[in-house]
């Protein structure tokens, strides 16, 4: 079988063999500052180490039922072949399309996010950053009820998509103000949540700035450096941040029982297996103007 393989710093399409353990994962992130997760010396517990193969969005079909609780899964979008243990394979209802499972752990990922900040339907929300995180947080709070759900964006798509996706209002923060747009809409105060997903400092910022007094702003990005923050400030307003990763238990269930609207609308492009690095990684780098979410429909 064929495998997208990752060193960290290059892709390659190798031909493996099929495998009998469950293996790592990995994802733009890395691939643009990495090394990070990807183990360069055995995994403790895996063994699993560079190079590793990609992949950890996908969905797939159930073919064979090991010994030990492990289920072999066989997907079309972003996995061939995937050995799991069964306590982690979330079954989906019939009929759920394959590449909606695709999208379903970044939405999981936003939907942990929104969790941990209680929400209210008068809230309003400023997400700064509308790339795939971003975008996700979006529909979380729409399908929550959220009243007023602002993103400072610079790509034209990505705006276009926000507002789609459930966005009031969408802000190109190159051309305008976003602390002054956002305090028009939600009053001088500011805003009530706010969600940091662009991983820049200018992104930071202008979270921190957006934000009550005495209210938080959730960091949600993979940061590559180590960002600045204005401590006076955060002292006098009183204001709080907190960090997100991933989920816990329990959330990948209560997102497809809350599929509320098509994610697929971020899915800009689908590409082969051995286009991986070309049309899907250097695509998502250099031509952000063009996308979003590219899956790979490896049966093609």
């Amino acid at each position: 079988m064929r495998a997208a393989h990752s060193t960290g710093e290059a892709i390659s399409v190798n031909e493996i063999d099929e495998p009998e353990e469950y293996e790592e994962a990995a994802d733009l992130h890395e691939y643009l500052a990495g090394p990070i997760l990807t183990p360069p010396s055995p995994h403790a517990i895996t063994g699993e180490m560079s190079p590793i193969t990609r992949g950890h969005e996908f969905s797939g079909t159930i073919k064979d039922v090991g010994s030990g609780g492990f289920l072999a899964i066989e997907g079309d979008y972003q996995i061939i072949w995937l050995v799991v243990q069964e306590k982690h394979a979330i079954l989906l209802p019939d009929e759920f399309p394959l590449d909606l499972g695709a999208l379903v752990e970044p939405l999981t990922v936003a939907w942990y996010a929104a969790s941990r900040r209680p929400i209210q339907t008068t809230r309003t929300v400023l997400v700064v950053g509308g790339a795939p995180i971003g975008l996700t947080m979006v529909q979380v709070f729409k399908a929550r009820g959220a009243e007023s759900i602002v993103v400072a964006e610079v790509s034209p798509l990505r705006r276009v998509l926000a507002r789609k996706l459930g966005a009031a209002d969408v802000v190109d923060p190159l051309t305008e103000d976003v602390v002054s747009r956002m305090r028009m809409m939600a009053g001088d105060a500011g805003a009530d949540i706010v969600f940091e997903c662009s991983g820049v400092q200018a992104g930071l910022d202008t979270a921190l700035a957006g934000i009550q007094v005495r209210e938080t702003a959730t960091i949600v990005s993979p940061w590559e450096e180590k960002p600045v923050i204005d401590a006076f400030d955060m002292g006098l307003y009183e204001k709080h941040v907190i960090g997100s990763v991933v989920y816990d238990d329990g959330i990948f269930e209560a997102v497809v029982d809350a599929i509320w609207s098509d994610p697929r609308l971020m899915v800009t492009s689908k590409i082969r297996l051995e286009e991986v690095e070309d049309k899907g990684f250097k695509a998502l780098i250099n031509e952000q103007d063009k996308h979003v979410k590219i899956l790979v429909d490896i049966p093609a």
